[in-house]
């Protein structure tokens, strides 16, 4: 049975519950009357249940659903207001001895270029993202104890910390790797990562075991019980998300929401992102060889409705979506995108890496990061390249108390604006420039407090006189 306290995989992701749900979306997407009941009182910013949420994913009314997209827009501006956190992937290694049949680093794949940075190499690539601009890194690797030990990454995470090209710095490193102990996750947390990263890819237990033929990661029970080991190891900040295209989308839409309940149940908090990446072709990877990818249309209803059920928690959409569909995903709720970025272990340093083979799916979205934060302020949103809560203690359940309070504006604004003022002194192009100071004087008045507002100013004037990194 369903327990969302459970500590067992297969409880508090219960197929039962799932397909109960599906059929309950089914039954009752027409009943305006109950709808209309759940959109109401989501717009109190509590959340809703995964039922709740299913049926709101399954509406067939019209009107009902531009109310659902509408609200999913208004909940973002109240939570998170303009603000976009701009970060890269960096791919450390793609060796791996797992079987994942939609992943190309699977350990089959004999004519994929099979590569692993040394320290040096990871300093020329950090230095190419730092003169790009970047703050935030999200590290991946393959699984492979031989050639990716956890050793490797903490090393790595340090070098990483370690380089400051010109005004550059790394400031936080998320880590998206496989799966592993307790006691491997306090070695992460002591590293001093951000986010620890782990995508379910699908939480339908027979098909993730058919998706996942060999290796560690077939143990279905191990990798869905990741977080728990996680959070009890003291990583406050986890990140969860699907890879949409390998299963049925509403089942996995539910589990994924059942796992966040699940993580606030037992742990306290939820999680701090959720991602809904799409399969993207690759290497060996023909994406029309799996028969459940979504539309557009879908994916962004996806997003809306993840927005108003979990209102609280950042959602990120990657390189993997095109300029366009980025584009109607931030207005439906998204808060985190990547820019600029490179799936090809070494892709940044050396761009004829681009051209080779060791990429783990193709980029969607090839603009530079400059053009990226154009387009953003463009827009109107202000790219952040803020990670001062994560540095300043505020994770996990001392963030979202922030935010559900109403404060994170009087935080999460000031810090936005000053990063993005780093960014125009020392990376910007003279329009994206002009266009950036346009923006930071507009967006100073939505800084509520007056006391604040004024520190902030300050800060501006320093870092245009060539001081950084200040944060509230």
């Amino acid at each position: 049975m369903y327990n969302p306290k459970s500590k067992i995989a297969t409880e508090f992701i219960d197929n039962d519950e799932i397909l109960s749900t599906i059929e309950y979306a089914e039954e009752n997407k027409n009943n305006r009357e109950l709808i209309s009941s759940i959109i109401e009182r989501a717009s109190d910013l509590k959340g809703l249940s995964h039922r709740e949420a299913a049926l709101l994913l399954e509406c067939d009314l019209e009107d009902e659903n531009e109310k659902i997209f509408k609200l999913a827009k208004e909940i973002k501006q109240k939570l998170y207001g303009n603000r976009i956190v701009m970060f890269a992937p960096l791919y450390l290694s793609n060796y791996c001895i797992n079987g994942c049949v939609y992943c190309p680093y699977h350990y089959k794949n004999k004519h994929i270029s099979r590569k692993k940075l040394t320290q040096e190499e990871i300093k020329r690539e950090v230095i190419a993202l730092q003169d790009m601009g970047h703050k935030r890194l999200a590290l991946e690797t393959g699984e492979d104890p031989i050639n990716n030990p956890l050793e490797y990454v903490l090393e790595s995470i340090k070098t990483i910390y370690s380089i400051h090209h010109k005004n550059g710095a790394i400031r936080r490193v998320n880590v998206n790797i496989a799966a592993t102990t307790v006691e491997n996750y306090k070695k992460l947390k002591d590293a001093g990562i951000g986010t620890y990263i782990l995508f379910q890819e699908t939480y339908n237990k027979e098909n993730y075991e058919q998706l996942h033929p060999t290796g560690p990661k077939h143990d279905y029970a191990y990798h869905t019980e990741a977080m728990d080991r996680a959070m009890e190891a003291g990583i406050d900040d986890v990140g969860i998300g699907v890879l949409y295209g390998l299963n049925m989308y509403r089942y996995d839409f539910i589990g994924l929401l059942m796992h966040a309940e699940h993580l606030e149940a037992s742990m306290g908090v939820g999680p701090h992102t959720i991602s809904v990446p799409r399969i993207r072709p690759a290497d060996d990877i023909d994406p029309n060889t799996f028969s459940n990818a979504i539309s557009d249309d879908t994916f962004a209803k996806i997003i809306a409705v993840l927005r108003v059920a979990v209102p609280y928690t950042g959602m990120i959409v990657s390189t993997r979506e095109s300029k366009a569909m980025r584009e109607r995903a931030l207005e439906l709720g998204i808060s985190q995108i990547s820019g600029a970025s490179s799936t090809s272990v070494g892709g940044y340093h050396e761009k004829e890496a681009e051209d080779d083979n060791s990429a783990q799916f193709e980029v969607n979205d090839n603009r530079t990061l400059d053009e990226v934060v154009n387009w953003l302020i463009e827009l109107g949103f202000i790219p952040s390249f803020c990670t001062a809560c994560y540095r300043e203690g505020r994770t996990g359940d001392r963030f979202m108390t922030l935010v559900k309070a109403g404060q994170i504006a009087n935080c999460c604004q000031p810090n936005a604006l000053m990063t993005l003022k780093e960014y125009l002194e020392d990376y910007a192009s003279e329009d994206t420039k002009q266009k950036g100071e346009i923006l930071i004087s507009k967006e100073l008045n939505n800084i509520p407090s007056e006391k604040v507002r004024e520190i902030a100013e300050n800060y501006l004037k320093e870092l245009k006189d060539g001081k950084r990194d200040f944060r509230f």
